[in-house]
């Protein structure tokens, strides 16, 4: 009979502690840093992958990188592709989401035409233009329970080389994404 006591009695404190692990890992999850992956809808609409790789640091910040590649032919006249490096800035209560503002750099590619006549004929010359632009922006992120991510964001910047050859000063960024937080 002591046995049986004694054999409930370690039962018990084993499932306590088992238990108030458990409350600990709680606790912890809402400390973690998170991955995302998004892909924007709205340019995959418009004939361009657009994805994007994000990183918590803490409840109210975090980094990515957003890549663009166009594979519709008429998206790919004009831009070849971009590359995003951001920061994000959040002011909602959730862990990294609601409102945030952004700082960003963005490398493009893109393609300028220009018109040139050589004497006789008029010929149009094209040109591959590659350029580093910094830039701000904003938006809202919205996250359920399960990690599932709804976004809606907007920016835009300068180039800063090859303004005085091009008219390609300004950039913008626009995105209705969707991904997953794990």
């Amino acid at each position: 009979m002591k046995k049986a006591y004694l054999l409930l009695l370690v039962a018990i404190l084993l499932s306590t502690s088992l238990f108030s692990q458990e409350e600990t890992n709680d606790e912890t999850i809402s400390s973690e840093n998170f991955n995302e992956f998004k892909l924007n809808g709205l340019y995959l609409v418009l004939g361009a992958f657009d994805v994007t790789y994000e990183r918590t640091i803490n409840e109210e910040s975090a980094f990515g990188l957003n890549v663009f590649l166009p594979f519709d032919d008429d998206v790919n006249d004009d831009v070849n592709y971009y590359i995003s490096p951001y920061y994000r800035f959040y002011f909602g209560n959730k862990y990294a989401a609601g409102f945030f503002v952004e700082g960003f750099g963005m490398l493009n590619s893109i393609n300028d035409y220009r018109l040139s006549n050589d004497g006789f004929d008029t010929i149009l010359q094209e040109e591959n233009i590659t350029d580093f632009a910094l830039g701000i922006g904003l938006g809202g992120k919205w996250i359920t329970n399960s990690g599932f991510i709804g976004e809606l964001n907007l920016g835009f910047g300068r180039n800063l080389f090859n303004n005085d050859r091009y008219d390609y000063e300004i950039i913008g960024k626009i995105g209705i994404s969707v991904g997953y937080r794990f």
